[in-house]
């Protein structure tokens, strides 16, 4: 949605907000640490510095700022990330390559665009204001996936690097029991809203029709998972979608990522070093494939996301977040439905695709979305690493199946004949 001019103060004060955020959830990293790439999915910390001031420049300044000069010529092609309209693109697994510019380049880039625009301020027009609002959202999901990469980075050093300092965890209790909350068939309408932004991906908005289904109480634990895992949930077939199969023989999966079984115990990594695995917590780092085979052995599914968003409206969006600083996920606590936004992004069995009468918008912004609306699938809900007001029920994250280094758990759904 379009900022007004009545907004513009607020949206001002959210840009200048956002854009420190940013530095000041990369400053506990040393330049060497914001240069890594350890894989072709993840991004170096660096390049998402880069590329979120890019947005900014492409979108908002070359266009709409008369008189604007670019920082640099060659970043149109360094730090677009596959905006194909725009231009020329470095291949996404290369991006780790670029010693050059250097990490204090990149912060004077991220200074000249952000003097730029808020010089120019007073005169932007309605269209720049709007693009600007897309920016900072653009930005938030760019901070969150600067923490799933650095994990997955420090993850593979020996020397058991953290991001943060270890802290005394405080989730000491016992996870609650797990009960079901029943929801009648119904036609209800899903997507956002108006009124505030939103994402062109979620609406527009329009009515589903869900049959009785029963949805779990909380998130799975680790201790559930570990039976799943005891059960032989890695090597019985049956439970498995055919590729998932193949990914789990081929990349030799047995547990979560970022799970290893040290002296008899396992120990599990997190932004604050390795720790022993606490079994009341939600399991964490688990593929759709994973997700859908737990389910399976549960005799239970995961949920669609219309049935995911119905019971989400029905609670607030208070959760574990970013902002409460523990950057992993909290032991449930007792509640008729818990943990549904904040802790991990939990997996739907709803394939990424466009809601009816769905439009992508007109010229590069177009390719924000609509572009990846094949073999993904829904997450819904918001992590421990999401900004805090970054999630709602309507909005659709999306993953490809294989994908386990998101920070994401499973929610349990029944059919009403199924349950026990």
């Amino acid at each position: 949605m379009p900022a007004t001019r009545k907004e513009a103060p607020a949206l001002r004060q959210l840009f200048e907000t956002v854009r420190v955020r940013s530095l000041q959830l990369a400053a506990p990293l040393s330049v060497e640490d914001q240069n890594v790439q350890s894989m072709p999915e993840a991004s170096p910390v660096k390049w998402h510095l880069a590329h979120s001031t890019w947005f900014l420049e492409t979108f908002v300044l070359t266009p709409l700022v008369k008189g604007y000069k670019v920082f640099h010529p060659q970043f149109s092609a360094l730090f677009n990330s596959n905006y194909n309209a725009v231009g020329e693109q470095l291949p996404r697994a290369r991006r780790g390559l670029l010693s050059r510019p250097s990490l204090d380049e990149v912060h004077a880039y991220r200074r000249h665009v952000d003097m730029a625009l808020l010089n120019a301020w007073e005169d932007l027009d309605a269209d720049a204001q709007r693009a600007i609002e897309l920016g900072v959202h653009h930005e938030e999901q760019h901070q969150e996936a600067m923490l799933t990469d650095v994990k997955h980075a420090l993850s593979l050093n020996p020397l058991g690097p953290t991001y943060l300092a270890t802290r005394e965890d405080p989730s000491d209790h016992r996870s609650p029991h797990l009960h079901w909350g029943t929801f009648e068939e119904a036609v209800h309408v899903v997507g956002h809203d108006g009124g505030t932004f939103a994402f062109d991906n979620e609406g527009p908005r329009h009515r589903v029709l869900t049959g009785p289904f029963k949805l779990a109480s909380r998130l799975v634990t680790n201790l559930e998972y570990r039976e799943f895992m005891a059960d032989g949930g890695y090597v019985r077939p049956e439970l498995w979608l055919s590729d998932g199969w193949e990914l789990a023989r081929a990349n030799g999966w047995t547990a979560p990522l970022y799970w290893t079984h040290d002296d008899g115990s396992w120990r599990v990594m997190t932004l604050q070093g390795w720790r022993d695995l606490n079994l009341e917590e939600p399991v964490l780092h688990v593929s759709y494939y994973e997700a859908d085979a737990f389910a399976r052995w549960a005799d239970a599914r995961l949920p669609t996301e219309f049935e995911w968003e119905r019971a989400a409206q029905t609670v607030g969006e208070d959760g574990n977040f970013l902002d409460s600083g523990a950057l992993h996920p909290a032991i449930a606590r007792a509640g008729a439905l818990v943990q549904v936004f904040g802790d991990a992004w939990e997996w739907t069995q709803s394939a990424y695709a466009p809601y009816p009468g769905y439009r992508a918008e007109e010229g590069a912004l177009g390719e924000y979305n609509g572009k990846y609306m094949a073999n993904q699938q829904v997450l819904k809900g918001g992590s421990c690493v999401t900004p805090p007001r970054h999630v709602r029920p309507s909005y659709r994250g999306y993953h490809p199946p294989a994908s386990r280094w998101q920070f994401t758990g499973i929610r349990l759904c029944l059919d009403v004949k199924q349950v026990r």
